[in-house]
């Protein structure tokens, strides 16, 4: 009787055993696939914040030079690049090189698409017809034309872009003059400036003081 016992217990434990290492086999499964979940999501991450660093990189110099010739801080220049683009990633900016969502009249060269406007209260759908470049470089230094020489009706309505002393004049003052209809949008280019520390391109590197 105990010898059967015996086995019966030694039956029941190797199964016990067998219950706990499938069980554990089956967590180390499960935390396998969060962390390469975890890890994954992070690559991506990891990914886009690369693609919009080169997209900075890519037009800081651009921006600079512009600045020396027409006086739109390199920080404003890239923070409504970002957001009128989508880091250059739109169609808009894909295929026509239009970085600022700069519309288009008369003869100019342009492409017509659909754009959301806020109107009224709310957020509507039209279609615009928006200027079509060769290069971001040329939308670059177009929208540096826009701020420098106004529109036809207001030859000034951006001065005050031109004129301030810091970013954050320069986003009100655009905010001021209409240049969009979002209620928010010198909110979203200061958060993008300070975020992505791009008020430091202000600075061109020839005004910057090296210690002998």
């Amino acid at each position: 009787m105990t010898k059967r016992k015996t086995k019966i217990r030694l039956a029941m434990t190797l199964k016990q055993l067998a219950i706990v290492s499938l069980l554990s086999v089956a967590s180390v499964g499960a935390i396998f696939m969060v962390s390469s979940d975890v890890l994954f999501n992070h690559h991506e991450l990891s990914q886009e914040e690369l693609a919009k660093r080169d997209f900075i990189n890519r037009l800081v110099p651009v921006v600079q030079d512009v600045y020396r010739d027409y006086g739109v801080l390199p920080s404003i220049s890239l923070s409504q690049a970002i957001l009128e683009s989508d880091w250059g990633r739109s169609e808009l900016a894909q295929k026509y090189y239009n970085l600022y969502g700069v519309k288009a009249y008369g003869n100019a060269p342009k492409a017509n698409m659909q754009t959301k406007e806020f109107e009224n209260g709310q957020w509507m759908t039209i279609d615009a017809d928006f200027r079509a470049y060769n290069s971001w470089r040329e939308s670059v230094v177009d929208h540096a034309l826009l701020m420098v020489n106004g529109v036809n009706w207001n030859n000034h309505l951006y001065q005050d872009v031109i004129t301030a002393k810091d970013y954050k004049q320069a986003a009100t003052a655009l905010q001021q003059a209409g240049y969009a209809t979002d209620p928010t949008y010198s909110d979203k280019l200061i958060i993008l400036i300070e975020e992505y520390q791009l008020y430091q391109y202000d600075q061109l590197p020839e005004d910057i003081a090296i210690d002998e």
